[in-house]
């Protein structure tokens, strides 16, 4: 196979023309694009790289626009410098601090300037927080209920008691990793469910199924679901008096997944964090609302009583003795790095001006949205004006012969991904439409959707219903077959919460 070249491919066939597989950058393609790529084995032959980097990008094409992907709270926007400082350092390994000794030094630095923004409670200016980087919250959700059910262990023995039957206490609208983490520690899940107009734990049937075998309590700051904030501070309030009653020691591990960098700057009145006194870990994703891309998350604790001895490892053979506390050991090192660049560059006061100019847009689309119609087609799902996460949710209160997730069907053909799902279990019945304000999510671009929006709502109301339930029914038929096409099997599903109440899972 010959080499690419710039000389026009009939130049090139009369100069060699033995030579078949040349490939000219002048035209579309090559002799390649006759021959099938294999799916699912490597090929013999080594192929020239644009010609990769072109089927590559031509797989790609069928992927959504990340810009009008409104179901993700996960950044899809930085600046032109970021990208460059981490394609930069593409080739580090985070994890070999020995050789990288500033990338230590920047996740302690991300690690503090997290920690003094959830107000934990340092002695003084130079003391050292107690937290880690990850890959995501699900990793840093991992770690803290690892930790916390080691602690809880150590204690039980201390006691000379049972360490059988460890569980963990939250609301049933949890992300899904919740449930990972449980199944993965072997930790029984005990819910608190939903009612129909209840979708944020109610903190006294929370803590009345705390028991002497409860290692965590989780409260959710920003639900997946409808952007909320549970009742951290009452949520403590009633485990301090639950333990005195017990005579047990169990805390409050805050998923700020998506609130973590939101509510400080929103509603920084709002406690929720480590001032509240049973709070003793918090998990928040640097790639949601903390402004960077894909791939960081980050674990901070209230200090290090909290983190057990025995799940630190201490590794040498990089050069130089390093204690480890993550479930993965080699990552990139570029995520953190993007996300230490967002630090600088924007301070309290520009994460405080991209939040409020985010919950604006937020109140602007509610207002539209509940206007549709003259306020007879849809009602509010969420709470505005930095009562909650940047996010509008909202559900059909009119009776309509189509339903939400025909209207999220409809604005796909014009490039939007809107989610519709149905509620958390108990409460499932109940079906909405959400959009995550971004910080790509512009003003101007919310007036788009929104007009695109009343278009969907003006064509589904003249569309007859066979034809709509035509098309769902055909929706239904194209997501079954991807499923079979990608033989993937997921023999355990039906025992996962989401798949047993009909959810769809979370975008998150």
């Amino acid at each position: 196979m010959g080499f690419l070249s710039t000389v026009p491919a009939t130049e090139r066939l009369e100069a060699h023309p033995d030579h078949e597989h040349y490939i000219s950058s002048t035209v579309y393609g090559s002799a390649l694009a006759a021959e099938e790529i294999p799916r699912f084995e490597m090929a013999e032959e080594e192929m020239p790289a644009r010609v990769a980097a072109r089927f590559v990008h031509d797989e790609l094409l069928m992927d959504g626009n990340p810009a009008l992907n409104l179901a993700s709270f996960v950044t899809t926007y930085m600046e032109e410098e970021a990208e460059k400082l981490m394609v930069e350092n593409l080739s580090k390994n985070f994890i070999d601090l020995e050789e990288y000794p500033a990338l230590g030094e920047i996740e302690s630095r991300c690690v503090n300037m997290i920690a003094r923004l959830f107000n934990a409670p340092l002695d003084n200016k130079d003391a050292e927080a107690v937290g880690v980087s990850t890959i995501g919250s699900s990793e840093a959700i991992i770690l803290s209920c690892l930790a916390a059910k080691k602690r809880w262990q150590n204690l039980r023995k201390a006691a000379g008691k049972s360490t059988e039957h460890p569980n963990i206490v939250m609301n049933a609208a949890v992300q899904v990793c919740w449930e990972k983490a449980a199944r993965y520690l072997e930790v029984e899940e005990k819910y608190w469910y939903c009612s129909q107009g209840k979708y944020l734990a109610d903190p006294k049937e929370m803590i009345d199924l705390v028991d002497e075998n409860t290692i965590l309590v989780c409260g959710i700051l920003g639900s997946t679901y409808t952007g909320g904030y549970e009742n951290i501070a009452e949520i403590s309030k009633l485990l301090e008096v639950k333990n005195k009653q017990l005579g047990t020691d169990v805390w409050i591990h805050v998923d700020a997944a998506s609130g973590g960098f939101v509510a400080p700057f929103t509603n920084p009145n709002l406690l929720w964090d480590f001032r509240v006194p049973r709070v003793c870990s918090i998990n928040a994703s640097g790639h949601k609302y903390g402004l960077s891309y894909a791939g960081v998350g980050w674990a901070v604790w209230r200090n290090t009583n909290f983190l057990p001895k025995e799940i630190l490892f201490t590794v040498n053979y990089l050069g130089a003795p390093q204690v480890s506390f993550t479930l993965n050991f080699s990552k990139s090192a570029v995520q953190v790095i993007g996300q230490y660049y967002q630090f600088l560059r924007l301070g309290k006061g520009g994460y405080r001006a991209i939040m409020t100019n985010l919950q604006k847009t937020a109140d602007y689309l509610a207002e539209e949205v509940v206007r549709i119609q003259d306020g007879t087609m849809f009602e509010l799902m969420c709470e505005m004006r930095g009562k909650g996460l940047p996010l509008v949710a909202w559900r059909i209160k009119a009776d309509k012969h189509y339903d939400e997730f025909a209207i999220a069907r409809h604005l796909r053909s014009r490039g939007w991904i809107v989610p519709a799902y149905t509620m958390a279990p108990h409460a499932e019945q109940t079906k909405l439409l959400r959009v995550v304000v971004r910080e790509d999510f512009s003003r101007h671009r919310c007036e788009v959707f929104v007009r695109d929006l009343k278009d969907a709502i003006d064509f589904l109301d003249k569309t007859p219903s066979e034809i709509i339930q035509h098309l769902a029914n055909a929706s239904k038929n194209n997501a079954k077959q991807s499923h079979k096409s990608a033989k993937v099997k997921h023999h355990h599903e039906h025992d996962s919460l989401q798949a047993k109440h009909g959810k769809t899972h979370g975008v998150c």
